[in-house]
């Protein structure tokens, strides 16, 4: 596997084992923009026959007597548009030609943006329904690989779906995501254990973004060049991002969605009024649409009821960090100079704004250590907010149960010094004040033998090895040491 890919091991296992099944094969890859989906289709293969076309926002015209000559030049053969003014004769053509050339090499194909092959709405579902048919003609299809992959993920999924024109024709359906923890700092790889966490905090998992970043520079200095100072290639990125997404309607409004959400209004009534959107499904769709596309994300309590309202927080990274600091000290920005923004407007408040960042990091971390630290694998990652009988506020940074039936519970601490015991005595106190307020997964949290999870950034003092010893629970911590260990 070629060296210069990040992650995608299992991606790339699939596409390759696809191209040499000898037999032919439909893919689907999607993803959102800047995800590293064509990065990988161009790196996917070493040895392979590929030919890559990535369609334009243009007519399907243009893009069909384009796609044709890109083809032409690519396998030599000579190639008339004007014989060809359907889609499902070009189809039929590339697969015969792809068909020739397979007798040599494995051949992939990659239509890239696929949903621009066409200049309607609706336009992808009848080019897919051409494909479709010359995929079905009576004397078959060569043993190629043809990949479909596009950034309008609901368009490009609903050609896979239960009615859709290439229902039950792919092989492998996947929806790239953003690196986790781990893969972003391999494009990261500061000195300082901390500056990586924070280059994640700020920048995320999106590769695109990752990719801008100078190690040779201070952290610092790479927020306030990419995503502080106007230009900045992060920071257009971000602003621009929702416009570029295909299938986003009055991009406006989610823009104002987002806003909202990363400054506090987390329900969809608080969304609704600060918005000035209605309460309906029209909001309904528009949050999961972010929510499909990875901007947004649901939070839950681990025992929430059907029907009790759902909380929404900004999930990417560099979308909060936007919104958090760099939309509102606009006007400074502008007025005085980026660095003295970040001096005094922002860099004083990235440790809180940490916080959430690094409780999903520390789930991350959870899962990509478990073997090496001994423990079952978690089902699926929750918290819990609340309060006590008493109305005393709540909080279980990590709560889930695991594939072995017991529980765990977790605090996490973005600290620069070592926590002592006391993270410890608290974290129980909650586990029993919940418990004494009914909460059912406290008293099986409490059970012993369930897990208890400590992360801390700034590591732990000798007194927390004491205050641990003899519990009863499973005890698990580590720190950012742990967290970056090859």
């Amino acid at each position: 596997m070629p060296s210069l890919l990040v992650d995608r091991t299992d991606e790339v296992r699939e596409l390759r084992r696809l191209a040499h099944s000898n037999k032919p094969e439909l893919a689907l890859l999607t993803g959102r923009r800047r995800v590293g989906k064509t990065y990988l289709l161009t790196h996917a293969w070493e040895e392979e026959r590929l030919f890559l076309y990535t369609a334009s926002r243009t007519t399907a015209a243009i893009n069909r007597r384009q796609l044709l000559s890109d083809f032409a030049a690519w396998s030599g053969t000579e190639i008339q548009s004007e014989d060809h003014p359907t889609w499902r004769s070009m189809f039929n053509l590339l697969l015969d030609v792809a068909g020739q050339l397979r007798e040599e090499y494995p051949v992939v194909l990659v239509l890239d943006e696929f949903q621009y092959l066409t200049d309607t709405s609706d336009g992808a579902a009848d080019v897919a329904s051409e494909l479709n048919a010359a995929w079905e003609r009576q004397k078959g299809v060569p043993p190629i690989l043809l990949v479909l992959a596009g950034s309008a993920i609901g368009t490009m999924e609903a050609l896979a779906g239960g009615g859709g024109p290439l229902y039950g024709r792919f092989s492998w359906h996947h929806k790239l995501r953003p690196f986790n923890y781990v893969y972003a700092s391999e494009m990261t790889p500061f000195p300082d254990l901390r500056d990586r966490a924070l280059a994640y905090g700020v920048f995320g998992g999106t590769p695109r973004y990752l990719a801008s970043l100078n190690i040779q520079k201070s952290l610092a200095s790479n927020i306030i060049r990419l995503m502080i100072r106007p230009g900045g290639e992060v920071r257009q990125s971000v602003e621009t991002a929702l416009d570029q997404e295909d299938g986003l309607r009055d991009v406006s409004k989610y823009r104002a969605i987002v806003h909202a959400i990363a400054t506090g209004s987390t329900v969809r009534n608080e969304i609704a009024q600060q918005t000035g959107l209605g309460n309906d499904t029209g909001l309904i769709h528009k949050l999961n649409g972010l929510i499909d596309l990875g901007y947004i994300e649901i939070r839950r309590n681990i025992d929430a009821r059907p029907r009790e309202a759902v909380r929404y927080a900004v999930s990417d990274p560099a979308f909060r960090f936007h919104q958090k600091f760099v939309e509102p000290a606009a006007s400074i920005i502008e007025r005085y100079t980026p660095e003295r923004a970040w001096e005094t407007s922002i860099a004083a408040r990235v440790d809180t704004y940490m916080g959430l960042t690094f409780e999903k990091m520390a789930g991350q971390a959870y899962d990509h250590l478990a073997d090496r630290l001994g423990v079952p694998l978690v089902r699926e990652w929750g918290r819990w907010e609340g309060t006590d009988q008493a109305g005393r506020s709540l909080e279980i940074d990590l709560l889930a149960e695991l594939v072995d039936g017991r529980m765990l519970s977790g605090a996490v601490k973005w600290n620069r010094e070592p926590v002592s015991g006391k993270l410890h005595w608290d974290h129980m106190d909650m586990l029993q004040r919940a418990a004494h307020a009914g909460r059912k997964w406290a008293y099986r949290a409490l059970e012993p033998g369930a897990v208890v999870v400590y992360v801390a950034a700034g590591g732990f003092t000798p007194d927390f090895d004491a205050a641990v010893e003899g519990t009863e629970q499973q005890i698990v911590r580590f720190g950012l040491e742990e967290m970056y260990a090859v």
